[in-house]
């Protein structure tokens, strides 16, 4: 058994450091592992804040060994333009429309980016696809996302190009939404109940949905807080 690693000394913590990239580049390029390329990707990225390598290493996880995990990462390097990448949304949309299909830890964020993309419109020539875009915030919701929950509601609620105008609907994304943590998903639904838009009136929900989101904001300060006195 190798003996542990002193954090306190330098050159240990180097040797570590190193044995570990080492590691991973063993796993990439000899034992073929598209997870150890991503692996990789993150050790450029944390340890050797090496972005450029990262980004030609992403490009060939997600291009060839089509990783979920690396084509998100990759559409976020194109959205910001980062490792000497091109700020390009329609390379993006691509990295996470592939990753939404995919599947993986990051394939419902991935969706809902797609979604997000579509509904801008600045992948198809400035024209907004509002009904394509649903499709996508519906698989990020069904995968437990506030934010596609929260955008589905909002299509709903006030109607968008395509999409008609659907109370029920916009309630129960609402809610959905709250349940996931999003506190103006509450609000809304929180007001629906209050004014009895599209729904039965309900003071007493209305009042429960108003608490959920003003706990919601006093955790949300808290962390911010607590974010703020760490550094």
């Amino acid at each position: 058994m190798a003996a542990p690693v002193d954090f306190l000394n330098e050159e240990e913590v180097k040797g570590y450091l190193d044995n570990i990239g080492t590691e991973y580049t063993y796993q990439c390029y000899k034992e073929k592992q598209p997870e150890g390329c991503h692996r990789l990707v993150e050790y450029y990225e944390g340890i050797k804040k090496n972005f450029e390598a990262a980004a030609k290493l992403l490009k060939m996880n997600c291009e060839q060994n089509e990783l979920s995990e690396s084509c998100y990462k990759l559409g976020a390097y194109y959205v910001t333009g980062k490792g000497g990448l091109p700020v390009d949304l329609k390379a993006a949309y691509n990295c996470f429309l592939k990753s939404c299909n995919k599947g993986g830890k990051k394939s419902v964020d991935s969706c809902h980016n797609v979604g997000l993309l579509l509904h801008d419109g600045r992948v198809n020539d400035e024209k907004p696809d509002p009904v394509s875009a649903r499709d996508y915030y519906e698989k990020a919701c069904e995968g437990k996302l506030a934010a596609s929950c929260f955008n589905l509601s909002a299509m709903y609620l006030q109607g968008d190009n395509g999409i008609a105008k659907d109370m029920s609907k916009a309630l129960h994304y609402s809610e959905k939404a709250c349940d996931l943590g999003h506190i103006w998903g509450c609000a809304n639904a929180s007001r629906m109940y209050k004014l009895g838009d599209g729904v039965s009136q309900n003071d007493s929900k209305a009042e429960s949905l108003k608490k959920r989101a003003k706990e919601l904001h006093t955790k949300q300060k808290e962390a911010v807080s607590q974010i703020a006195f760490g550094e």
